[in-house]
């Protein structure tokens, strides 16, 4: 029977190829970054060719170590949970995602509980930190990102399209404070979401007006503190349509008529090694069931 490398430099790569960053695989661990790259180091001298290729600060797989990761991975967590069996552990399965906090409130939280039912050993960390893409290298498994494209290097599958409107109080739509033409904007302040910046911009173009300019904006980071402060009339929010319908709001409405397609959609991405994890497919593919889409990657 031939050697195998240590155990120890075989857990550093998967750690390390599922988090895509040795600072953060190391702190998983409860290494140094040193001695977490000499256990990589080790392992590539044992197989004889690098495994991964260095970017700055980040590390991604190469050929090669995609397809020790696709043959080892479900053999390492297969003997990790048989460990956790035999010393009486909980046998769990934990998905870190990153997702925007309106997505979440409206449209990922209803659905929980019927993932809980169909997978009650899936147990999922919640991060509606900004930047969530970027962050993949930082201990996250997946992301739910609102983004015009993804980088071609992830995995990616886009979740839904949507149209950009106005939003504002019902109010607002008829009565003597009635706004009924975009013109009318000039004396209003509007709201924008930080992950949406030119969200407006891109509507005043399309809907040929470009030099439309109004009295004000504003930026908020939360999506829901968004659409309440355009329920209170403080403003007009430019965001999505389902942003509105799922909002389930009768204080808000649609201003104005008009269809603009927006640049912007709800994108599921993660590293192409991650879709090997249990916890990141069942999420992947129940999601996909739960939007009526294909699951396949």
């Amino acid at each position: 029977m031939r050697r195998l490398p240590p155990l120890t430099a075989i857990e550093a790569f998967v750690q390390v190829a599922r988090l895509g960053s040795v600072k953060a695989a190391a702190e998983s661990l409860s290494l140094s970054g040193p001695a977490l790259s000499r256990r990589i180091q080790a392992l590539e001298r044992f197989i004889g060719r690098p495994l991964f290729e260095r970017r700055h600060q980040a590390v991604h797989l190469n050929d090669d170590g995609e397809r020790l990761l696709g043959e080892i991975g479900p053999s390492l967590e297969t003997l990790t949970r048989a460990i956790e069996r035999a010393t009486g552990g909980a046998d769990l399965m934990r998905l870190r995602l990153s997702v925007p906090q309106l997505f979440a409130t409206q449209r990922l939280m209803p659905l929980l509980p019927e993932l809980r039912r169909r997978h009650p050993d899936l147990h999922i960390d919640l991060d509606t930190g900004a930047h969530g893409l970027s962050r993949l290298d930082e201990g996250l498994d997946a992301a739910i990102a609102i983004v015009t494209d993804v980088d071609p290097y992830l995995y990616a599958r886009r979740i839904d399209s949507n149209r950009v409107i106005a939003i504002g109080a019902r109010a607002l739509a008829n009565g003597p404070r009635a706004i009924t033409h975009p013109s009318q904007l000039a004396s209003a302040t509007i709201f924008l979401h930080r992950d949406l910046p030119d969200l407006f911009d891109r509507w005043r173009e399309a809907i040929g007006l470009p030099d439309l300019e109004p009295a004000a904006i504003d930026h908020f980071d939360s999506g829901p503190l968004i659409l309440d402060a355009a329920a209170r009339g403080l403003g007009i929010a430019f965001m999505l349509e389902s942003h509105l319908k799922e909002s389930h709001d009768d204080r808000l409405v649609q201003l104005f008529d008009l269809q603009v397609e927006s640049p912007y959609g709800y994108w599921f991405a993660c590293r192409h090694s991650a879709l090997r994890r249990r916890s990141v497919r069942l999420f992947h593919d129940w999601l996909f069931e739960r939007l009526q889409l294909p699951a396949e990657a």
